[in-house]
């Protein structure tokens, strides 16, 4: 499953342009949201030169990079916000081109809606587990207690972030993901000109930014740090591609997140570095050279790894 990015904004700040820009998705751009509005979705790739070359070496008929689902919401009402609840982190978007612009004061005002939002989610919840509790069922009453403080916390002013103890898995908060924040202006990323910028062809559009990093890459790599991401990749004569996990995750959890059949079926798995590859020419010559090995499960995969799951279903 791709990781998910929201991207927040007060009205007019661009984040609508960013999401086309990131997705190519040609979302309508407009100035006031209702809540009857659908969110805006698509994918965003993440531009890694290493795939291109391990595609190169072994004739992949398909290069497909690594993607993350970004989500626009067409407002900031607790009702709009709520669609972002599972995402992996956000995108707040505040303007910095408008006469008078305020991105730390619009950064402040996002970051109330978020907190907001948190206090409609869990006053709501704990009007219907009140309900439920009625019944007697003491799990249900021991919630109906941490909804309570977790709802006096939040109208003190602070955030769940702050909470002390561990919160209810089913809360699903905003205030405690990580928050980007975007200045649509020439302080930081111009939206208008980058969602411009790719629309046109890669080579003109390079030529354009005269070997300058695309702004948007740049955007891609703050989130690949914020969420602590690395990139591995499979390699054959069909497709090369590259994948995200989060740091940490084992060989078992790439295989799941390239076929829940691949890791139900795990046997081993071959792992090679992909400058080790590259140096060598192949994966047979590669390990003559003893620079492949067979990992278990629980094998910590690392950012760069190239991996092919010895599986049977």
């Amino acid at each position: 499953m791709a990781l998910e990015v929201g991207i927040v904004g007060l009205p007019n700040s661009g984040k609508t342009t960013l999401f086309n820009a990131l997705t190519h998705a040609g979302a309508e751009i407009t100035a006031y949201a209702s809540v009857t509005e659908k969110p805006n979705v698509g994918m965003a790739t993440i531009a890694d030169d290493r795939l291109g070359r391990l595609a190169a070496l072994v004739g992949s008929q398909k290069v497909t990079p690594a993607a993350i689902r970004v989500v626009d919401v067409p407002g900031t009402g607790p009702q709009l916000l709520g669609n972002l609840r599972q995402v992996d982190a956000l995108l707040a978007v505040v303007d910095g081109f408008s006469e008078g612009a305020d991105p730390d004061g619009d950064l402040e005002t996002l970051q109330l809606e978020l907190l907001v939002a948190d206090r409609d989610h869990v006053e709501r919840r704990l009007e219907r587990v009140e309900k439920q509790a009625k019944s007697g069922e003491p799990a249900l009453r021991r919630e109906v207690e941490e909804l309570r403080r977790l709802l006096a916390h939040l109208e003190s002013g602070s955030s769940l972030a702050d909470w002390p103890d561990e919160l209810p898995v089913e809360l699903e908060p905003l205030t405690t993901k990580p928050v980007i924040a975007i200045v649509n202006g020439p302080a930081g990323v111009d939206c208008a000109l980058e969602a411009e910028l790719a629309e046109l062809p890669d080579e003109e559009a390079a030529e354009f930014r005269e070997g300058r990093r695309s702004a948007l890459e740049e955007v891609v790599l703050r989130l690949k740090e914020a969420l602590d991401l690395i990139t591995f990749f499979t390699v054959g004569d069909k497709e090369a591609r590259a994948w995200t996990l989060r740091r940490g995750q084992t060989a078992l959890e790439a295989a799941e997140s390239v076929h829940s059949d691949i890791a139900r079926g795990f046997i081993r798995c071959e792992v090679i570095r992909w400058d080790d590859l590259l140096e060598h020419g192949s994966h047979a010559e590669a390990a003559r050279h003893a620079k492949q090995r067979l990992e278990g499960k629980g094998y910590v995969v690392e950012d760069g790894d190239v991996l092919n799951v010895r599986f049977n279903v």
